[in-house]
């Protein structure tokens, strides 16, 4: 079994790369499959594979400087490893599922084996310590490894952590992992995207978007009996509301007796922490003021909006 070329990326525009990402299940879409990303779920991604939704790009400069320090990252590995590196400049795809996807970063000279690439904050050094690997991160490359066939029996990993720290890792290729992997995959293709089977609705914006456009409208007056896992779901829901509520309480108790401590200071500093409480302008515009004196404009300027206001009570 050997992978097989789904496209060449060499003059491909970062637009027609998203739309063929879109058609299939790429190697950073697999932790998602396995609901181990901390970045997206399952449902999420099943509306962008569904082509309800676009997939949004991070715009953040983290992410903008990940791609522009890739190839230094790949430069250096090169440098403390001793191996070489090449761009693998194609998609590929799994030779029996052809919706099973990969784009690589770079695959070792020869060897059978992967380069991936990051770039992380200071903050997740300790996700990089010792043999620590990201969870989401093992899945990609094994994904990865899965599509390229059995000769390719390891990846490494390039890292560049807070701008100052390198380190490279090595793993090896885990043949029950990758079962694991395109099975959920396999489910996820055929039954949720191709059969529209949607994955649990989630806590996500999207999720919350998704519903406000498939039932923007009521039928008036129209009353259900809900099914008995609800009556749980109530439950928990009141709980966990309550506790937000106990919570945020808590934590501006906690703001105030340090907003106490600042006076009219606008920083403080303890340890590694600094705290601020400036003063900052605003200007809004008084809505009751221009009704009054401004009837006519007010008119003008006023957009209803409709919406549904979710709600709980106890009845009887």
């Amino acid at each position: 079994m050997q992978a097989e070329i789904l496209s060449s990326t060499s003059n491909m525009s970062r637009e027609e790369w998203l739309s063929i990402r879109q058609k299939g299940i790429g190697g950073s879409d697999a932790a998602v499959v396995l609901g181990l990303s901390k970045w997206k779920t399952p449902f999420e991604l099943w509306l962008e594979k569904t082509g309800q939704v676009m997939p949004e790009e991070s715009k953040s400069e983290a992410a903008y400087f990940g791609t522009i320090l890739e190839d230094i990252v790949a430069k250096e590995f090169e440098l403390r490893s001793g191996k070489k590196v090449r761009r693998k400049n194609q998609m590929l795809k799994h030779p029996d599922h052809e919706f099973i996807i990969a784009n690589l970063d770079r695959i070792i000279v020869g060897e059978k084996a992967i380069l991936e690439c990051k770039t992380t904050s200071a903050y997740k050094m300790k996700e990089w310590e010792d043999d620590d690997i990201p969870a989401s991160y093992i899945i990609q490359v094994q994904h990865y490894l899965g599509v390229l066939g059995p000769e390719y029996r390891k990846a490494y990993f390039a890292v560049l952590i807070g701008g100052n720290k390198f380190v490279w890792k090595e793993i090896e290729r885990d043949d029950e992992l990758i079962q694991m992997i395109f099975a959920a995959e396999i489910e996820f293709w055929n039954d949720k995207v191709l059969g529209g089977q949607a994955p649990a609705l989630d806590g996500s914006s999207a999720a919350e978007e998704f519903l406000k456009k498939r039932y923007a409208e009521t039928e008036s007056d129209k009353v259900i009996d809900l099914s008995a896992a609800n009556r749980e779901r109530i439950k928990q829901f009141l709980q966990l509301k309550e506790q937000i509520s106990e919570l945020q309480t808590q934590a501006k108790e906690l703001e105030n007796q340090i907003k106490f401590e600042m006076k009219d200071a606008e920083y403080g500093f303890i340890g590694n922490y600094q705290t601020s409480w400036k003063h900052v302008a605003s200007k809004r515009v008084d809505t009751e003021k221009l009704k009054t004196q401004f009837p006519d404009i007010y008119e003008k300027v006023t957009k209803e909006t409709h919406s549904r206001r979710f709600g709980i009570k106890e009845v009887g």
